[in-house]
């Protein structure tokens, strides 16, 4: 190892450095596109509609620049993701899958050229579940990748809807882990000052996933589904005590599906440990315990944690061992890396 604790994060975004004209090849808008930035050409606008969506720099796309600032920051090995932005749910679900597919490929290209450095989640078109359990499929059978990542709710529905039951037995069945991350959060009225949707919207998202997959049974369904929550589970597990009140004075709404009380799925709750704050991590540990909290920097974007696992290495609370499962042996546990191998 490079450093006393072997780091593997979870939580890191990738896209390739070229993407196909969508909107040529399907026929119609809302696919992102690049265009280069005209202040500093290593920088890629990414656009939509024609809009500005969001400017990358090229460690979003250059692996050799991720690893070199992965080198610099002691991180051993990145899980890589896309940017949710390009989940695509709310298009045709066969253009949504070659979408899916183009990305996917590349992850899985990035692993294979650097498999020491990299692992990788892939994605998948939720809106067709068919379609989504057999590109999971070839994710992990076909691309060894260790599993997807899918967005807080698709379209209309959260994840309670019964027709994801099939990917997540399939997902179980596989050994695959799925990273729940926020996505597409109200970006209007109310939401529209201080940069609300990334600050208040994605926690919100986020424990509305959560709570949906608790309340309507999943990990009773599939008590092996390994799922990792973004940002710390957003507010979840700060909310879980009005959760089960509610579950206990309202049964009528809110127990309708559970066979037992929210608290007792603490055990399959998953989140990262992207939270900023020392206490929001000591609530985290006191509910899941740091066996089920990986290290998460959201890289190589501003809004994450610039320094990968200094929150967790500057609390004195927390034992080098447990320091060492959420920096790295939780996460290669679930992505079933030899860790021998890795500490070598």
């Amino acid at each position: 190892m490079k450093d006393k604790f072997l780091k593997i994060d979870f939580h890191t975004h990738i896209l390739p450095e070229e993407l196909p004209d969508f909107e040529k090849l399907f026929g119609y808008g809302g696919w992102i596109t690049y265009q280069q930035n005209q202040q500093d050409k290593s920088k890629l606008d990414m656009m939509k509609n024609g809009k500005h969506f969001r400017t990358i720099e090229c460690n979003c796309y250059n692996t050799a620049k991720r690893i070199e600032e992965c080198n610099n920051t002691a991180v051993d090995i990145q899980v890589l993701s896309t940017v949710p932005v390009m989940f695509s749910y709310d298009a045709k679900p066969s253009d949504a899958l070659v979408v899916a597919q183009y990305l996917n490929d590349h992850i899985s290209n990035c692993v294979k050229k650097d498999p020491t450095r990299f692992a990788g989640l892939g994605s998948v078109p939720m809106q067709d579940i068919d379609l989504a359990v057999k590109e999971l499929k070839r994710c992990v059978v076909e691309l060894g990748l260790a599993g997807i990542q899918i967005g807080s709710h698709v379209n209309e529905l959260n994840l309670d809807a019964p027709e994801f039951d099939a990917l997540w037995a399939t997902a179980e069945s596989l050994g695959a882990v799925i990273f729940v991350h926020p996505w597409d959060m109200q970006m209007d009225g109310r939401m529209s000052k201080f940069w609300f949707p990334w600050l208040v919207g994605m926690p919100t998202e986020t424990t509305m996933a959560a709570a949906s997959m608790v309340l309507c049974g999943v990990f009773e369904r599939y008590p092996n589904l390994k799922v990792v929550f973004a940002h710390g589970g957003g507010s979840f597990l700060a909310t879980l005590g009005r959760i089960s009140h509610g579950y206990q004075c309202r049964p009528d709404l809110v127990a309708t599906n559970a066979k037992a009380p929210p608290e007792s799925f603490l055990k399959h709750i998953i989140v990262d440990s992207l939270v900023h704050d020392e206490d929001a991590l000591k609530l985290a540990v006191s509910k899941v315990g740091a066996e089920n909290i990986v290290l998460g920097t959201d890289y190589p974007f501003p809004l994450g944690e610039l320094e990968p696992g200094k929150l967790v290495e500057d609390c004195d609370w927390l034992s080098d061992h447990q320091k060492r499962l959420i920096l790295g042996l939780n996460a290669a546990r679930l992505l079933h890396l030899d860790v021998d191998k890795l500490s070598q």
